[in-house]
């Protein structure tokens, strides 16, 4: 019987224990997603240049786990979850995804790949199709994966409906009724429909107000905890990402600089990016002052970055060796990453791959 035939037939709960039951090997088993040297490079039109959209980027996503992607805008966060899909092919570098290597995957083995991987976009007003209601918006996946019949697809998305704070009783309504948080609802209702091991969730509260935004971060929570999701976080909200991240990769210019648990990057930041980046979030206290690390200077192009360490042409520590030497992930701590020269012990660690 074939995966859409045993989806048809079995009941949903069945199927959620099931993928309950892999997850559990999967996490016997450590990593979910394991990305190795990825390169993602854009021809300059009308040039032999090309933009170094992501140069060399290598990181694991642990079974049940979230990692948040930070960066500054620009830095390669989407492109990194889109090449991770699929939805933009890889210039060089390996993805697995559990022990299969997607970046060779095609044809009828990348589009039953789709089922376990989706993705909640940024914009819950463009990433929605205002022309068709929102019961065929979340129901699309089914329909595109041929599971159930009209009658039990329209089931599936009323308890989705239900599982994301939303009424079923709005499903024939259009995007343009509901307000940005329902959106964004109806986004990562449909991201759920497949039951997916992975979702890449791009932004998914940054065009939203503050007190949404917390909403949407706790529903998406609540979901993870009840589906054993597996979450690849993209935000450039570091209080955001401290909530509702395991752990923390910080890209720049194409390259992730540091990764360590959300706990040890926010109580003892080593990059000096890094500390950049937490020295600018804003403190609830107004009668608590933080001292604010500005940084000098623009971000370089990636079409022509900076020698060295990409980071040193604004770095407050720099010193002559960082032009020269382009410095890998290291360990430096159990499980705390660094990409920087200055950092003590450094040199000594093993690298990181």
């Amino acid at each position: 019987m074939s995966t859409n035939e045993r989806m048809q037939t079995v009941p949903e709960a069945e199927i959620v224990a099931a993928r309950a039951g892999d997850n559990l090997k999967a996490k016997d088993a450590g990593e979910l997603v394991r990305v190795r040297g990825l390169i993602k490079h854009f021809p300059v039109a009308g040039s032999d240049d090309v933009v170094r959209a992501v140069d060399g980027v290598t990181f694991e996503i642990l079974q049940g786990d979230t990692l948040g992607l930070v960066g500054e805008s620009g830095c390669g966060k989407s492109t990194v979850g889109r090449v991770l899909l699929r939805l933009i092919e890889p210039t060089r570098g390996e993805i697995y995804f559990g022990d299969r290597n997607i970046t060779t995957l095609r044809g009828k083995a990348l589009r039953e790949l789709r089922g376990e991987m989706q993705i909640i976009f940024q914009d819950p007003y463009a990433s929605l199709n205002p022309r068709i209601r929102v019961r065929e918006i979340i129901a699309e996946p089914l329909v595109i994966h041929n599971i159930g019949n009209k009658q039990e697809q329209r089931e599936r998305v009323a308890d989705l409906m239900r599982k994301v704070g939303l009424d079923p009783d709005y499903m024939n309504r259009y995007p343009h009724e509901f307000s940005g948080g329902q959106r964004q609802r109806i986004g990562i209702a449909r991201a759920l429909a497949l039951n997916p091991k992975l979702i890449v969730a791009d932004e998914p509260v940054s065009a939203l107000d503050v007190s949404v935004q917390a909403q949407v971060v706790n529903l998406l929570d609540d979901l993870q905890k009840e589906f054993g999701l597996t979450y690849l976080f993209i935000s450039h909200g570091l209080a955001i990402v401290e909530h509702i991240s395991t752990r923390v990769a910080v890209m720049y210019l194409g390259r992730i600089v540091e990764v360590a648990s959300a706990a040890d990057l926010y109580a003892q930041p080593l990059h000096p990016y890094t500390r950049a980046l937490l020295s600018a979030i804003p403190v609830p206290d107004p009668k608590r002052k933080r001292k604010r690390i500005v940084l000098k200077g623009d971000v370089p192009t990636p079409i022509n970055p900076p020698s060295g360490c990409r980071f040193h042409t604004r770095c407050p520590e720099a010193i002559s060796d960082c032009a020269r030497i382009d410095p890998d992930l290291r360990e430096v701590a159990p499980g705390h990453t660094v990409a920087c020269i200055r950092v003590p012990g450094w040199a000594e660690a093993p690298t990181s791959a």
